[in-house]
């Protein structure tokens, strides 16, 4: 059984200003777990059922992590997610690393994406396109919300993120071309990409902001052939992704 202080501060976790405090967060879900417990993350601990430990003992007795024995109400309880019947870790957040896109290598630049599931979903587009840089606004959702963590399906473990003011980032940029999202810009499935750069990304209401569009060299469009009056972000980036691929492999 969980005591009562180690409760208390896995559920601390779920707040923003106590994972800043402790440099810790929340892992949850098998797949989750085991991914970063193969990554370069620190775990500092892993709850598992007993079900979970017994599939896994060869893995998890190899590592140097403290483990809990729980039970499903345990997990359900001090963790974020409706259902867990398998185990949930806490690991150690990383340093906020400045990140540059380098020679045939592209980056995604997230301008005040707010909502957790989208930038997850994000997270997890990029890692399927070989993405591995993201250049992230102040106001963007954080990182280690559990909901991103959760909805990044283990992406995280692959891609990094930086957190900066955007202007002043772009503006130290050297002649990179810089596409942004828009929708009146060239059409994303006929244009030809450069082989290196950044990909700007905008709100999911406000689109990108103006003291960011500023520095986009080549604004592109996802063409509209029905109705709808937007895109979810989270697709917007995927056919982008998508077309920025088909172009430059």
């Amino acid at each position: 059984m969980l005591s009562k202080s180690l409760s208390k501060y896995i559920q601390s976790l779920h707040q923003k200003k106590f994972r800043q405090e402790h440099g810790a967060f929340l892992v949850e879900g098998a797949k989750s777990v085991l991914e970063l417990i193969a990554s370069n993350y620190d775990t500092d601990l892993v709850l598992t059922t007993e079900s979970f430990y017994k599939e896994n003992v060869r893995l998890l007795d190899k590592q140097r992590i403290r483990l809990e024995m729980v039970s499903q109400a345990d997990l359900e309880r001090v963790g974020t997610l409706a259902t867990n019947d398998t185990c949930l870790a806490v690991a150690k957040t990383k340093e906020n690393r400045f990140l540059t896109a380098e020679a045939d290598e592209f980056a995604l630049i997230l301008d005040d994406i707010r909502d957790p599931g989208n930038l997850g979903t994000i997270i997890r587009i990029a890692d399927w396109y070989g993405i591995r840089k993201l250049i992230c606004s102040q106001t963007t959702a954080d990182v280690y919300n559990p909901k991103v963590i959760s909805s990044s399906k283990g992406s995280f473990t692959r891609v990094e993120w930086y957190f900066c003011q955007l202007p002043d980032y772009l503006a130290g940029l050297d002649k990179s071309p810089v596409y942004g999202a828009f929708l009146d810009g060239e059409n994303v499935h006929t244009m030809n990409f450069s082989r290196s750069g950044y990909v700007v990304m905008g709100n999911e209401s406000n689109g990108i902001s103006p003291a960011v569009e500023q520095f986009v060299s080549h604004k592109i469009t996802i063409p509209r052939y029905g109705d709808a009056e937007s895109l979810n972000v989270g697709i917007a980036t995927a056919v982008i992704c998508d077309n920025l691929r088909r172009s430059i492999t």
